[in-house]
């Protein structure tokens, strides 16, 4: 019902604004000549995929293959999302000047992306060592492996 409100309010609101204004976008004092919008746009696309991931994956158990599959594609697509906030943020520093908002949304959304890709990388070769040799990394059965006393706590980081 939210996002019903907010495209009715927004119906009502452009209404106030003249007809001849309503469409136009000019090149002004507040243009960003990268795609920081269009960027932002695709990457809250991908939170509401996340926010429905988020649902299905605390909500199931067992989680079904085809559910582990689609996640870590959306997982390549999040990181190729990363790339590009990065890639389109870095060259708009004078975006700075013109739309400071975005720019340090998109500067912010870039150093969040970075950060997640490097603790996700650094997890991969413990996700795939476990994958190949099963139960050396962590066997919560056993209580062994190599990572059993730093993870003892915290075993939700190794899979989904």
């Amino acid at each position: 019902m939210l996002h019903y409100c907010l495209a009715h309010l927004a119906y009502h609101f452009s209404r106030q604004l003249p007809k001849r204004s309503r469409a136009k976008l000019p090149k002004s004092s507040r243009y960003c000549g990268q795609p920081l919008l269009v960027n932002l746009t695709s990457f809250i696309i991908f939170t509401f995929i996340m926010t429905g991931f988020t649902v299905i994956l605390t909500l199931m158990d067992p989680i079904p293959n085809e559910v582990k599959v689609a996640f870590h594609v959306y997982g390549v697509g999040s990181f190729a999302q990363g790339i590009a906030t990065t890639a389109f943020t870095v060259p708009a520093s004078q975006c700075a000047n013109t739309t400071p908002e975005l720019y340090y949304l998109s500067l912010v959304l870039s150093v969040l992306s970075v950060l997640a890709t490097v603790f996700v990388g650094f997890l991969i070769p413990f996700w795939l060592a476990d994958v190949f040799n099963k139960g050396m990394v962590s066997n919560h059965r056993s209580r062994a492996g190599v990572c059993q006393k730093p993870v003892a706590n915290c075993s939700y980081l190794w899979h989904v």
